[in-house]
């Protein structure tokens, strides 16, 4: 008797896995052919923006003023991509949220050899660094790829623009995104200059050690 259940058992795994293949291959099927007869929708670019999703991993935003170098991001990239360097400890000021204490004198991203996985951003502590919506930067030379976020930071800015996008006879798209990266970092724009000079400690700090 129980040699005749274990019969049936394994017939019964036969069948269901035969079963479960088809119904895969069905569904898997109809997600193709639902896309295979769907309209086809080709974006304009660069006369017209292309199609980013919200969660899209472009060139970096780096937010200068929070940046306390405490080169977690570098640790954390699998390419050793990101270059920090700093006069002496930084720390954030809590009263302003503005890190203050050693000059911020380097952060550089090499985006030869960026693979945009993000891991950057996850780890630090002041969240200053998050992955940004420019989908194309191009260059002369290699060592343009290597964008120096502390030099953009002296112009007021905390993400690059693509030469292309610099132009004055750009698409209005694009132009519209690039006041709005000026704008985004206007409001903080004293703070960032004032990252990359020595400053003192918070207030508090100074009372606490007289």
């Amino acid at each position: 008797m129980s040699d005749q259940n274990g019969t049936n058992s394994v017939y019964r795994d036969y069948f269901f896995n035969i079963w479960r293949t088809i119904k895969s291959i069905a569904i898997g099927m109809q997600i193709t052919l639902k896309y295979c007869f769907a309209r086809t929708v080709t974006v304009q670019y660069p006369d017209m923006p292309p199609v980013l999703q919200p969660r899209y991993r472009g060139f970096h935003w780096f937010e200068a003023e929070k940046c306390i170098a405490c080169d977690q991001c570098a640790k954390a990239c699998p390419v050793d991509c990101i270059y920090i360097e700093k006069s002496g400890a930084r720390k954030i000021d809590k009263e302003t949220g503005v890190a203050v204490g050693g000059a911020l004198l380097r952060y550089a991203i090499d985006y030869q050899k960026c693979m945009f996985c993000a891991l950057c951003c996850e780890p630090c502590p002041t969240d200053c660094i998050h992955m940004g919506n420019i989908h194309d930067m191009s260059a002369y030379t290699r060592e343009d790829m290597i964008v120096e976020f502390t030099e953009l930071a002296k112009r007021g800015l905390q993400t690059p623009q693509p030469l292309w996008m610099q132009r004055d006879d750009a698409p209005e798209w694009a132009l519209s995104r690039r006041q709005e990266w000026i704008e985004r970092a206007m409001p903080v724009r004293e703070e960032m200059i004032k990252a990359l000079q020595e400053s003192g400690a918070p207030k508090k700090e100074k009372a606490a050690a007289h």
